[in-house]
């Protein structure tokens, strides 16, 4: 999923803030944000959770996701 967060950023450039957690590194931030499964998108916006999914999302639609948040 790296790449496509990749071209996430280079899209929206300073409209976003992407941070990836490695939860075999960091066991207790995936427990603080309750991550099952990897990969597990989160997006925040002025500190509320406006849409949480897991599993792979393509560029476009995680594009759309941020847009319409």
């Amino acid at each position: 999923m790296a790449p496509v967060l990749d071209q996430v950023k280079e899209e929206l450039g300073d409209q976003v803030r992407i941070l990836k957690i490695d939860v075999d590194k960091n066991p207790q931030a995936a427990q603080a944000y309750k991550v099952r499964g990897v990969p597990t998108f989160v997006l925040y916006k002025s500190g509320e959770m406006k849409w949480r999914q897991s599993g792979g999302v393509d560029r476009n639609s995680l594009i759309s996701v941020i847009r319409n948040a």
